[in-house]
């Protein structure tokens, strides 16, 4: 077997389903999110600010484990996401002055607001898959 076979590619397209469990679309188009995934550069370096902000907590705490409040784990979970995040598609979202908001504005406006809180698991648990960055895998 030639392992190369089973490379991943570095994205793969998310196809989001609402709230209520349906996918999404926007005149028959799949609405969704291009994700980097485990295997990409962009994976490795979010996985190296996580581990410096762990290790920067504990230095804090005289290298003791720290647990971040809730609102510091909501800024850093939305970057995070922000970072796995390489284009949405068939998605918008204005900001507060009623323009619409485009690239990482856009992600972190979704990823932070509650009322999207139902994207974030999706997010999560895709990137974490390695099946779905393999080539030629359906749309998930």
């Amino acid at each position: 077997m030639k392992i190369a076979t089973l490379a991943v590619s570095p994205t793969a397209f998310l196809h989001l389903k609402g709230p209520d469990g349906q996918l999404l679309y926007d005149d028959g188009k799949p609405v969704g999110i291009d994700l980097y995934g485990p295997g990409s550069d962009e994976a490795a370096a979010i996985e190296s600010a996580q581990s410096a902000r762990t290790i920067k907590r504990m230095q804090d705490n005289d290298m003791k484990i720290a647990v971040p409040s809730v609102e510091t784990q909501r800024e850093e979970t939305t970057a995070d996401l922000v970072a796995y995040t390489a284009a949405f598609r068939h998605l918008e979202h204005d900001g507060p002055d009623g323009q619409p908001l485009v690239g990482n504005h856009l992600a972190a406006a979704i990823y932070s607001d509650p009322k999207f809180g139902w994207v974030k698991p999706q997010v999560m648990k895709f990137v974490a898959d390695w099946g779905k960055f393999m080539p030629g895998s359906p749309i998930s």
